[in-house]
């Protein structure tokens, strides 16, 4: 993508707001015209149960009239722009402006391609440079039964679970982003992993000691202790869309497809609990799993990007 340089001081430094609570009907309006690719900005509107302790804000544009875009602004920085051509360019334009405004806070730049690189575009020359940038990420969804039969041992995870269900999604985090979440010290992960278990969001297999069977008896795989061989968190969860994250398999269970059948669970449990629509992204060079989610059944119906820090 070629680099955007702005022509001078930007002409409409106050084309965008801070929303308040009373716009958050209509915010939420503008996340469900694309309900699956909106998933994560409108959960997180959806979770704050006032916008001024959120611990995020929400920017809308334009400033007057009917909202047409908003982003949500917090530990991901999420566009949601359904509009195109010259009016998608201007609202780029001004949510880079509230970016460069107040400065960058969020850990990643996270939606759909177009607006997630568009924006990253505007703020890459004002804003410490990115770890990495994933410019590929389909966005699959499916609305309907899976495809291959559920893993009859999938089940949510339960608060005392914590101690073993931690560790697992520390190592996906690290396989997945490149650093450990814990290293600094501090409780954010922890609390993060232990709310998703709480909320009911937390999907595990637990094989070994007493609480499953163990997969592949005589493989050199069996442990005595509980393992986690797979899990996968529901990130984010709107009425109408939960997107799953974290989808994770231990490697000493590798190759035996957990991760399908696992899959498979995590979409009948949620669509039958939580909401009818399972959607998730994956990045276009993890070819093993994207096979995966396609013989689960899900179908691609955009593409994310995501810009990590």
């Amino acid at each position: 993508m070629a680099r955007w340089h702005p022509p001078g001081p930007w002409s409409r430094p106050q084309a965008a707001r801070v929303l308040g609570d009373e716009d958050v009907s209509e915010a939420l309006g503008v996340c469900a015209q694309d309900p699956v690719g909106s998933v994560l900005a409108a959960s997180r509107i959806v979770e704050a149960a006032r916008l001024s302790q959120s611990g995020g804000q929400v920017w809308g544009f334009p400033v007057e009239g009917p909202l047409v875009a908003i982003c949500w602004a917090g530990a991901n920085l999420v566009p949601v722009v359904p509009v195109q051509g010259a009016e998608r360019a201007e609202v780029l334009d001004a949510f880079a402006a509230m970016a460069r405004r107040f400065g960058r806070r969020a850990s990643s730049i996270v939606g759909d391609r177009s607006a997630a690189l568009g924006l990253w575009d505007r703020l890459a020359e004002h804003w410490p440079a990115a770890r990495d940038v994933r410019e590929d990420q389909p966005s699959l969804m499916i609305d309907r039964a899976p495809d291959v039969e559920p893993d009859p041992l999938v089940r949510r995870s339960v608060p005392a679970e914590l101690p073993l269900v931690l560790p697992a999604c520390v190592r996906m985090f690290v396989e997945e982003v490149g650093y450990s979440p814990v290293a600094a010290g501090g409780s954010a992960y922890t609390e993060r992993v232990r709310g998703l278990i709480t909320s009911g969001r937390s999907f595990v297999r637990v094989v070994g000691g007493a609480q499953a069977p163990r997969p592949g008896a005589g493989s050199g795989t069996d442990t005595s202790e509980p393992v986690v061989a797979f899990k996968a968190e529901l990130g984010a969860v709107t009425p109408d869309v939960a997107q799953v994250q974290g989808v994770w398999v231990d490697p000493r269970f590798r190759g035996r497809r957990l991760s399908e059948s696992g899959m498979a669970a995590v979409v009948e449990l949620t669509r039958r609990e939580i909401a009818p629509v399972v959607s998730l992204y994956v990045n276009a060079y993890n070819e093993r799993a994207l096979a995966t989610y396609r013989r689960v059944g899900f179908e691609q119906v955009g593409t994310f990007a995501t810009v990590l820090f």
